[in-house]
C-alpha cells in the first residue's frame, strides 16, 4: 500500500507528497490541461509518490523556477519549514472566505525528516508559485523563484 499525504487542494487541484524519492518528475502527457499540468515524482521500491496538479505550475516550474541544483536541501528546508507552519495554522483556522478555499488540507512535513532533494525542490517551487499566484505571503521569506 503506497503512502500519501496530502498537501492541498487549491480550485479543485491538489498537492500531494510523501516522505523520500529519488527518481525525476514527469509532466504527464495528457489533452486535458489539468493532467497535463501534473507533475510527478515515483520511487517504487520506497513506495512515495508526489503529485501536483495545479494548472499552471509545470510550466511555471520549467520556465521560472530556478533549475534543480541551484538551491542546496538545506535551503529548500529552511524555506519550506516556516512556510508549511503558516500553511497549517491557515488549514486549522482559517481567517476568511478565501483562506476557507486555498487552505483544505495540512501539510504534513516535519522538521528533522529527510524528504530527499526532489521532494523539497518541488515543495519548495510549488509554495513559491503559490505565494505568487495567489498574492499570499505564507511569512518569514519573500517567495522567489
Amino acid at each position: 500500500m503506497k503512502n500519501y499525504i496530502p498537501i492541498a487542494i487549491v480550485m479543485f487541484t491538489a498537492l500531494l507528497f510523501s516522505c523520500k524519492s529519488t527518481t525525476k518528475p514527469m509532466a504527464e502527457n495528457k489533452t486535458d490541461k489539468t493532467l497535463s499540468d501534473t507533475v510527478r515524482i515515483v520511487n517504487k521500491e520506497l513506495e512515495y509518490e508526489v503529485t501536483i496538479i495545479d494548472p499552471g505550475f509545470n510550466s511555471w516550474l520549467q520556465s521560472t523556477a530556478r533549475p534543480r541544483g541551484y538551491y542546496t536541501q538545506s535551503h529548500l528546508e529552511s524555506r519550506n519549514i516556516p512556510w508549511i507552519i503558516e500553511w497549517n495554522n491557515r488549514a486549522r483556522s482559517p481567517k476568511n472566505s478565501r483562506d476557507r478555499e486555498l487552505f483544505l488540507m495540512e501539510v504534513n512535513y516535519q522538521n528533522g525528516i529527510d524528504y530527499g532533494y526532489e521532494v523539497n525542490y518541488l515543495i519548495y517551487n510549488y509554495l513559491v508559485y503559490f505565494q505568487i499566484k495567489n498574492n499570499i505571503r505564507l511569512g518569514g521569506f519573500t517567495p522567489r523563484p
